[in-house]
Formats: structure tokens, C-alpha cells, sequence
């Protein structure tokens, strides 16, 4: 069940890597879509805004933990890639501590800052408590989340993108299904959509450990395996926080832009939350490819391949170019009749909302999908502190963007502020890749007693 990325066309290893994963992504955005659809065409176009004002606080503390488990993973998939079995088992029992200790610290500190950071946000008064709800009932189910993704980030460093794609597409079908029974069948609004979102990946992370528990021998853990060691442990640490961190510094940005957003009225609110939802599905293949470049990056940097890294990212670039033109002409032509979905045709102005930040956004897919490529090569690499960074020239350039552009040019200029954050960050990562590569060409490989190459130490 696993997939040596070391071997092989790296061009077609990355499109058979990237498949599964570009339809696991877009399942999970089309449940995340139904949550949005179900509530704005069966509660109100207010509780739709309310679950718009929560998306830039969730993806602080979801996001966090999704880097978190992304970079305790780049550890395994570099063990896996030196061949080294042993200490892929002893990663994922450190990855399992350290995530149960750090999820429960979190949980208690969302749960007693939610209510004065909605006050913070601006967060209009006819949505206030709808919102509270939502996010209150995603903070507790924060292990949920944790759960699903360490086990799908595991999965795929060890090479297989299809199993995390199977249970990511039972979670959608879960989350849809429970969605109609709790909001329509029960009642309870936008807290029933909250609840079939942590429902749905509780059961599907509980599945996903009962299938790798029987088919990944590889992952079959004994007692030592979970000893602890410290040092091991700060290695993955090294590099999982500052990816962790690089999410949810985004995240402050955009919560940060919600605020600007909320002063707009719950009306404007709501068209940015649709035309988001729909920008989420359109990025997804260019999202999938730099999810690729991490276990791609992490493997060959492991076994040593630096030149196929290289060759890994030349390939990604022309994937990328293909396909962010067409999520641009995606979200170009579809973008309104998509938004009626979410409020029926009739609501004018939320439709409109959403198609100028559709198209704004949609023009610069292919910085963005630039900035996936790199930044996730390399983590992948091990290099963490330089796209921490680069998540910090996203922040400053979104917080002042949307304050600026949003005096001078209204609620477009709102929209052009991640575009904007998008621009600086890849230039950074640009750079940082381009020195990083010609480091590795000019350092002389000193090899181990077992016949595998080390690097020699690059101050990272």
C-alpha cells in the first residue's frame, strides 16, 4: 500500500500521486459546500454569513493542526525515503503523543477566547450568536480533525494518496447526509451543520485506523516503537511547528480581512462567504500538486535525490499552468449560476458580491499555485523556518492590502488583498528555493556506512 517516489518518470509519479489527492480535496470542499448551500437555502441568508465569519477562525486553529500533522509527517516520509522502517513506526508513535497533548491545549484555549475574539472581529449582531454556535462546536471536535488528518498526512508519506481519497469520500457522503437530518430533520441550524462536519471526520478517522491497522504492515507498531525520545521528538517539532504556525499566521490574516469584510454588512458577507467556497474548489488541483511536491520533496530528500527534486518541481510548474488557467475560466463562467446555488437567483446582490471576488481572485490562480509548489518543496525538504516566513510576509501584506485597497476601492479592494499576500510570499520562496538548490549543487555528498548519502549540515 505504499509508493516509493524515489523511482520512476517523476512527471507521471506526481500525476499518479496527485489524482487521488486532487479528488479527495474535492470531495472535502464539496462537503464543506453542502454545509453552506443547506444552510443558505434552508435557514437564511444570515446564518449563511454566519458560517462565512467563522471560515478565517477555523482555518487558524484547523490549520495549524493541519501543518502541525503535515510536518510530523515530512519526518516519516523521510525515514521512509532512506528505507529506514524503524523510525518511520517510532515517527508516527512520537507524531500520536505529541497530537493528543497539543490538541487538548488548544481545545481549552479556543473554547475561553471564542466569544470576545467574535466581539473583536466586528461580527455583526444579527449573526453574532449563530456564529458562536458554529465555531464553539467545531472547537470541541477539534480532535476530530486532528485525528483524520494525522493518519491521511501519514498515509501519504508513505506514498499512498488513494486510501486517504476512500475515506475522505465516506466523510463527504457522512457530512452531507448527517447535514440533512440535523438541520432539516432536527432543527438545529447552524449548529447541526457544525456537528455533522465533526461527525463525519470522527467516524471517517476511526475508519481510516481500522484499514491501515489491517493493510499497512509497514505501520504495524510494537512497544519500543513507542519509547520516548526527546531529541526525536524536537525533530519533529522542528519542523511541524513552524509549518503549524504558517497556516494559522495566514489565518490571522484573513481573520484580520474578515473584520474589514464584516463592516460591509451581513449581505456582502455572504457573497464573499459563497464565492470563497467556490474559489476553494477551483484551487483544489493546483492545491493537490503542492501537496504532492511535500511527500514527493520529503522521499527523494531522504534518499539523498536532490537533481529529481529539481526535475519533481520543472514538471509541477507546467501542471500548475494548466490548471490554474483553468480554475481562472472556471470561476469566470460559472461563478454566478455556482452562487445561486448557495442563495437562490433572486438574491441579487450576494450573486454580484461573489463574482467580483471570484474574478479578482481568479487572475492570480498561478502565483498561487507557484506559491503551493514551492512553499510545500520545501517543507518537504525539511526547510520549515523560511515558508514560516513567507506566511508572515502573507500576513503583513493581507492585514495592510485589505485596510488600504478597502479605503480607496471598497469591497474590490478587500478582495485583491490576497492576491496581493499571494505575490510577496511566492516571491520569497522563490528566491529561498533557488539559493537552497544551488547550495546542494555545489556540496560534495559524504556517504554512510550502510551506503546511503548524507548531506552535510546546511544550517537550517
Amino acid at each position: 500500500m505504499t509508493q516509493d517516489m524515489t523511482t520512476g518518470n517523476p512527471l507521471s509519479v506526481i500525476v499518479r500521486f496527485t489524482l487521488p489527492v486532487f479528488i479527495g480535496c474535492l470531495f472535502q470542499q464539496f462537503y464543506s459546500m453542502a454545509d453552506t448551500i443547506i444552510v443558505g437555502r434552508t435557514v437564511s441568508v444570515q446564518a449563511l454569513a454566519a458560517v462565512g465569519v467563522t471560515g478565517g477562525v477555523s482555518f487558524l486553529v484547523l490549520g495549524f493542526f493541519f501543518g502541525l500533522t503535515g510536518g510530523f509527517a515530512v519526518v516519516t516520509g523521510q525515514c521512509f525515503g532512506a528505507k529506514n522502517y524503524d523510525d518511520v513506526r517510532r515517527s508516527v508513535a512520537v507524531s500520536t503523543v505529541l497530537c493528543i497533548a497539543i490538541s487538548i491545549l488548544v481545545t481549552g484555549i479556543c473554547v475561553l477566547t471564542a466569544h470576545p475574539l467574535f466581539v473583536a472581529m466586528n461580527t455583526p449582531a444579527d449573526i453574532f450568536d449563530d456564529t458562536l454556535t458554529y465555531m464553539l462546536i467545531i472547537y470541541y471536535g477539534i480532535w476530530a480533525s486532528v485525528f483524520y488528518n494525522m493518519i491521511s498526512s501519514i498515509i501519504r508519506a508513505l506514498g499512498d494518496s488513494v486510501t486517504p481519497l476512500i475515506f475522505l469520500v465516506v466523510a463527504s457522503i457522512l457530512n452531507i447526509g448527517l447535514d440533512f437530518l440535523f438541520i432539516l430533520n432536527f432543527g438545529m441550524g447552524v449548529g447541526g451543520a457544525a456537528w455533522a462536519t465533526v461527525l463525519s471526520q470522527a467516524i471517517s478517522g476511526f475508519l481510516c485506523l481500522w484499514y491501515v491497522a489491517r493493510r499497512f504492515p509497514i505501520l504495524k507498531m510494537k512497544r519500543s516503537d513507542w519509547k520516548w525520545d526527546t531529541a526525536f521528538a524536537w525533530e519533529h517539532l522542528r519542523v511541524g511547528l513552524p509549518m503549524a504556525f504558517q497556516f494559522s499566521i495566514t489565518a490571522i490574516g484573513c481573520i484580520i480581512l474578515q473584520a474589514v469584510l464584516n463592516l460591509f454588512g451581513s449581505t456582502v458577507v455572504a457573497g464573499f462567504t459563497a464565492g470563497a467556497k467556490i474559489d476553494a474548489v477551483a484551487v483544489q488541483a493546483i492545491a493537490a500538486i503542492g501537496m504532492t511536491m511535500a511527500t514527493f520533496a520529503a522521499q527523494n530528500y531522504g534518499a539523498g535525490r536532490i537533481g529529481r527534486i529539481r526535475t519533481g518541481v520543472k514538471k509541477s510548474i507546467l501542471l500548475c499552468v494548466v490548471f490554474s488557467a483553468l480554475a481562472c475560466v472556471f470561476v469566470i463562467l460559472l461563478g454566478r449560476p455556482m452562487t445561486a446555488l448557495f442563495v437562490g437567483a433572486g438574491e441579487k446582490d450576494v450573486i454580484d458580491a461573489s463574482q467580483t471576488f471570484l474574478v479578482l481572485n481568479g487572475a492570480f490562480y498561478l502565483i498561487l499555485g507557484l506559491l503551493f509548489i514551492f512553499r510545500n518543496t520545501l517543507q518537504g525538504m525539511g526547510f520549515a523556518f523560511i515558508p514560516l516566513m513567507g506566511g508572515v510576509s502573507e500576513l503583513l501584506l493581507r492585514v495592510v492590502a485589505a485596510f488600504v485597497f478597502a479605503r480607496y476601492f471598497g469591497y474590490p479592494g478587500v478582495c485583491l488583498a490576497s492576491p496581493t499576500a499571494w505575490i510577496g510570499a511566492t516571491a520569497i520562496l522563490i528566491v529561498t528555493y533557488v539559493i537552497v538548490m544551488k547550495r546542494y549543487a555545489r556540496l560534495q555528498f559524504r556517504h554512510s556506512s550502510d551506503g546511503h548519502p548524507a548531506f552535510a549540515c546546511l544550517g537550517r
